[in-house]
């Protein structure tokens, strides 16, 4: 163990390929869209009250872009597009290359609706290419949640389906980060195994299921 940690300090190349075995980047649009409707038809319009300009919103964790550009998509029944803002980060350089490309497989889109299917995807072969427009919306970033300090003001914070495979005390540094790191008011959404108990403690309101706010 000693010589192969010395080999990923010293090796690059090395050390990419180890951060791929060990992270698991698996997603698709509007992954749990029962959680996507809440979002859409409950927690947005009372975002939006007074945010005309648009929202500042974050994606974290976003392995290879699902999450971000189908956040686009519902902001967009609410903001023209160019109002439309979303940073989205990964650890992982590869999953974030892969997002700025927005091409997937059959697979990553099938919850996908098909209004959102004939307006922002464009079919190539047997793969769907996200359009330009909704690329445009969002800023991929390299982040890593533990290490990387947190930007502040945050309207909506998504962080799903990541936090279960952290210890404990690393998920209450992280819960006290993302609280930070929202505005009054802002809302979290974690994945659908990720519920929050000591919400009261943490600061936290739950507004819906796997829904907290400041």
């Amino acid at each position: 163990y000693d010589e192969y940690w010395k080999h990923l300090l010293q090796d690059s190349n090395m050390y990419r390929e180890f951060l791929d075995r060990i992270t698991i980047n698996v997603s698709e649009f509007f992954r749990n869209p029962q959680r996507w409707e809440v979002l859409e038809n409950h927690i947005l319009p009372q975002l939006i009250k007074n945010k005309p300009e648009g929202l500042k919103v974050w994606s974290a964790a976003c392995s290879t872009g699902e999450e971000p550009y189908s956040l686009a998509m519902v902001l967009s029944n609410y903001y023209s597009l160019d109002k439309v803002k979303i940073l989205a980060t990964d650890l992982d350089e590869q999953v974030l290359q892969k997002a700025r490309e927005g091409l997937y497989s059959q697979e990553r889109i099938k919850e996908t609706s098909k209004h959102y299917l004939n307006k922002y995807f464009k079919v190539e072969g047997t793969l769907y290419r996200v359009d330009e427009n909704i690329k445009r919306c969002v800023t991929f970033q390299k982040h890593n949640l533990l290490k990387d300090s947190f930007d502040k003001g945050f309207d909506l914070i998504l962080c799903r389906n990541v936090m279960i495979y952290f210890t404990e005390d690393a998920k209450k540094t992280l819960y006290k980060k993302f609280y930070d790191a929202l505005t009054y008011g802002g809302v979290l959404f974690v994945g659908s195994t990720e519920q929050i108990f000591d919400t009261g403690k943490l600061g936290f309101k739950s507004i819906a299921t796997f829904f907290y706010q400041k």
